[in-house]
């Protein structure tokens, strides 16, 4: 063979020898949806030298959503396979080679490569078929029916590929079929239409599945309450979380909430009613002062080894929704304050909740954190623990439920309002007995509310 007969297959991927030579084609993988970038090799149904005909099977790739079935587009002979059992294929790259026969015996090696490099993504079983249109189906299947040899052919003849019927198998346009149009078009006659049992119906296009939408999705970066909720979370990963959830009953609480807002509206009228969040606050801070445990951090010590720091000041944090996010500003020293003080102190942070604007010291400082989702909706959560507590309290909707007057003769029924609370804990220093105790404390207090005046210093 002449230098200039020489033809470098791994730059054009084609070695072109006369009208009935060979063409080494390599088969792609296709893509497969879903945004899947590559599969691992399963099984091979073919080896090097195995003659194969169009829609063969070649081989069987798994991704993480499904095992798909790769069937060749080609009639040849299979040279090489480029991933062994077991291997990652990439999407877009040759998956085998194949030796096909050269059936058009008039397209350049040049044409060849370029024609398949832009056909790389359809080939295959595995890549999306267009969905015929129930107006149109025909037009439609063959349109997505033909190899970019026979388009090039009926570009040339300038012949409509999606007016000619296929006679192929599912209706793919061959080469036949074009240039039988072109003869009708140029006598003068109109094309008949050639009948294919593997044209889809109007009828059932209408039952094939759409075609998936592509999935547009809009970068933008985090703000930065987002950011630092980021890096919170991030870190609250280190915590090895455990809950426990419990039923609290609310008719006493509301009987004195009732009672306690009359006497406000006339001896503290700028303070309007006051809400369950005061009491619940307060009943929070009883129960950690009994096990202060739950008050405390996690920390280490001079020499480095881990230890625990006990506050003994009770800054609870509340969680509030502003207009910029979520933030857990903290009412200082709710162990030494009133009802009426927390109740004044939290309204201050509801308003600046209302701009997302407080103060550097309502965000520092907090010991416990209250999370109350109950104007929200919901019934139970799972609050999160961040790294500078060891417990987080959260409490879901208020509902009225039958419940019995008496659990310990429960004979009468009746309709009772309660609450249900969410405590969790760091297990690293905090252990399921402790928390219940302390969570059992908490229920008594808010179904016994007078317990609150054993408290009073």
């Amino acid at each position: 063979m002449s230098q200039s007969r020489m033809v470098n297959l791994a730059s054009t991927r084609a070695f072109h020898l006369s009208r009935s030579s060979f063409f080494l084609k390599p088969f792609y993988l296709a893509d497969i949806g879903e945004g899947i970038k590559e599969c691992e090799v399963i099984q091979w149904f073919v080896e090097p030298g195995a003659r194969i005909e169009e829609f063969d099977p070649i081989c069987e790739v798994q991704s993480d959503k499904a095992s798909v079935e790769i069937t060749s587009r080609y009639n040849g002979v299979v040279k090489t396979l480029h991933y062994d059992v077991g291997q990652m294929a990439l999407v877009g790259k040759p998956l085998v080679d194949i030796d096909v026969a050269d059936a058009e015996g008039s397209e350049s090696p040049a044409e060849t490569a370029q024609e398949e490099a832009k056909s790389a993504p359809e080939t295959g079983a595995a890549a999306p078929v267009a969905t015929p249109s129930p107006e149109n189906p025909k037009i439609a299947a063959n349109k997505s029916l033909a190899t970019p040899s026979v388009r090039r052919v009926s570009r040339e003849l300038n012949v409509d590929i999606t007016q000619v019927n296929g006679t192929g198998k599912d209706g793919r346009v061959l080469k036949e079929d074009v240039l039988a149009y072109h003869r009708a078009l140029e006598s003068g006659a109109a094309p008949e239409p050639v009948e294919n049992a593997n044209t889809v119906s109007p009828a059932s296009a209408a039952a094939v599945a759409p075609a998936p939408v592509s999935q547009e999705e809009v970068l933008q970066p985090l703000t930065p309450l987002q950011s630092q909720m980021f890096k919170t979370m991030t870190n609250s990963l280190a915590i090895p979380h455990f809950l426990y959830t419990d039923e609290v009953q609310l008719d006493r609480l509301t009987a004195l909430r009732t009672r306690f807002n009359t006497l406000l509206a006339s001896s503290e009228p700028d303070l309007g009613k006051i809400s369950y969040m005061p009491f619940f606050i307060k009943a929070l801070s009883a129960a950690v002062a009994e096990y202060p445990i739950i008050n405390s951090r996690v920390t280490a010590d001079s020499t480095g080894k881990p230890a625990l720091a006990t506050r003994t000041f009770h800054n609870i944090g509340v969680a509030m929704a502003t207009p910029a996010g979520l933030f857990v500003p903290n009412i200082k020293n709710v162990d030494r304050l009133s009802i009426i003080e927390i109740a004044r102190e939290l309204a201050r942070l509801q308003v600046a909740a209302k701009t997302g604007r407080f103060a550097a010291a309502d965000l520092r400082g907090g010991t416990i954190s209250l999370s109350n989702i109950g104007n929200v909706g919901g019934t139970y959560l799972a609050p999160v623990v961040v790294d500078s507590e060891v417990a987080i309290l959260g409490l879901g909707q208020a509902r009225v439920l039958p419940r019995y007057r008496d659990t310990k003769n429960p004979t009468e029924i009746m309709p009772t309002q309660v609450v249900n609370t969410s405590w969790s804990g760091d297990h690293r220093v905090l252990d399921g007995v402790t928390m219940a105790r302390t969570a059992d404390r908490f229920k008594r207090i808010v179904e016994d509310p007078e317990l609150l005046l054993l408290s009073l210093k």
